[in-house]
């Protein structure tokens, strides 16, 4: 029906319709007292299913009551301050601003005869963050969906910029806790099994620049091509930043392109106090952000940045129905010219309004401020005879692990971790994340909210050593 269509005859029942979402949306996050009700799978499938897809309800408040039984009741929030498992972020109203005017008026920063003046927005603020990364004068970038289309292309660009006729013979390092999406994108790209080369970390789980420099004196060697090095500032399990200037060093040594994947640790960017941890980023080829993570944006928000624009020329294709090569010579800003994607939301407007209400300095100090608070968690952690934690952070991520007081196989106390992670989930509660270290399982603090306090902390400790040591007593009744 005509009247669902959002145009200038209907800008009245958008705004009622939009309000009253609003209005629901606002009620539950009001009301929300735990960040999860602890409904499962198995409860929650049966009632989707239900629905009828080809019966419309035609009204939106019975729309919404539903939704809100399917949804929102059920919903993970994270801005609640005992969410604290993935990196997922509270948002900023200003983003939450620009999410609803980029839906509405839905532009797509393909093509600027889509976008215009959303092109011109997105081009600014990739200007802007590889000008507080101090990539250079000819630096430039896209906007993307994520991180991991981010790693993608930037090692698409390191493939095609390698000095090689012979694709086997490419390699790419990569710390033994970086993303995952650096091996997915090496298989998606056509390299081989054994194309990605696993550096060893040190302690603090930062990558070891002896052991990268061996492997590619050895790379060189043995006749292989190392097409690019990539370097974590935010590992996704530790928070761990790598040694970026001697990594940058090895890297112009012997030619390899340099990506940083500096998802996590983006927010450094704006921080008053922390940039400094980030000091080597400005050597990179090419750099992931992932302003949905430490800029408090809504999902999703990423681009990926490049010291030498002319290098993204490895991701166009021309079209003559879209972008023909006469548009460049007539200088139209095509940003199709640049990305994977074609069609591509206007995902930078959310950034830009929260640059423009809030300012950098707001959005840097809400980064420090839960950095802050993994500090103060660590201390806790290491004061707690109950816990033993891995290593002391740089940005806002804990990894720890119960250890009961008597002597315990160590397989057992996996069990006790795994059983009180899964309880907790489903006490709703609270929300931690999981890992391994070794082949030992570990839980995790991923802080993102400068809504947690260190009592929070504590309290969440105390939560999830009761069910450790209520798993390992019925286990032990169960045993005698």
């Amino acid at each position: 029906m005509r009247s669902h269509l959002l145009n200038d005859t209907t800008t009245e029942r958008y705004r009622a319709s939009v309000t009253e979402g609003v209005e629901r949306v606002a009620a539950r996050i009001a009301t929300t007292s735990r960040p999860f009700t602890g409904v499962v799978a198995d409860d929650l499938s049966p009632r989707v299913e239900a629905v009828d897809l080809d019966t419309p309800l035609h009204d939106t408040a019975a729309a919404l009551d539903e939704l809100d039984e399917l949804y929102l009741r059920d919903a993970v929030y994270f801005h609640h301050p005992r969410y604290l498992a993935h990196l997922n972020c509270p948002v900023v109203i200003p983003a939450v601003l620009g999410e609803a005017v980029l839906t509405a008026v839905n532009s797509s920063l393909d093509t600027f005869d889509q976008s215009a003046g959303g092109t011109l927005i997105e081009r600014r603020l990739v200007d802007w963050t590889t000008e507080r990364i101090g990539l250079g004068p000819a630096a430039d970038g896209v906007f993307t969906s994520g991180g991991t289309q981010s790693n993608l292309q930037a090692l698409l660009l390191a493939r095609e910029e390698a000095k090689t006729d012979s694709p086997a013979r490419l390699r790419v390092l990569a710390s033994e806790v970086g993303h995952f999406s650096v091996q997915k994108a090496a298989k998606m790209l056509g390299l081989g099994p054994d194309a990605v080369v696993v550096i060893p970390t040190d302690r603090d789980k930062r990558m070891r620049a002896a052991a990268l420099a061996h492997e590619l004196a050895r790379l060189e060697e043995e006749g292989l091509v190392p097409m690019a090095v990539v370097a974590t500032a935010g590992t996704t399990d530790f928070g761990s930043i790598d040694p970026l200037p001697q990594i940058a060093d090895l890297c112009a040594r012997y030619g390899t392109w340099l990506h940083v994947d500096a998802a996590y640790g983006c927010g450094l960017l704006a921080s008053r106090t922390r940039r400094h941890l980030l000091d080597g980023i400005e050597r990179a080829d090419s750099v992931t952000v992932d302003y949905h993570k430490s800029f408090f944006q809504p999902v999703s928000s990423s681009a990926l940045l490049v010291r030498d624009g002319a290098t993204l020329r490895h991701a166009t294709y021309h079209a003559e129905y879209l972008n023909p090569r006469r548009a460049v010579q007539e200088r139209i800003p095509n940003q199709v010219d640049k990305s994977l994607q074609t069609t591509r939301r206007f995902d930078a407007l959310k950034l830009w309004m929260t640059l423009r209400v809030m300012g950098a300095d707001a959005v840097g100090d809400l980064f420090d401020e839960v950095c802050a608070l993994a500090a103060e968690g660590f201390d806790l952690l290491a004061a707690d005879p109950r816990f033993d934690v891995v290593t002391q952070p740089q940005l806002s991520t804990l990894v720890f692990r119960y250890i009961p007081r008597a002597v315990t196989a160590p397989a057992t106390v996996d069990r006790a971790n795994l059983y009180a992670r899964k309880a907790l989930f489903a006490s709703g509660d609270a929300v931690v994340a999981g890992t391994k270290v070794g082949d030992r399982q570990y839980l995790k603090f991923t802080l993102l909210n400068p809504e947690t306090t260190a009592a929070d902390i504590a309290a969440v400790l105390d939560l999830i050593a009761g069910h450790a040591e209520q798993y390992l007593g019925e286990n032990l009744d169960r045993a005698s």
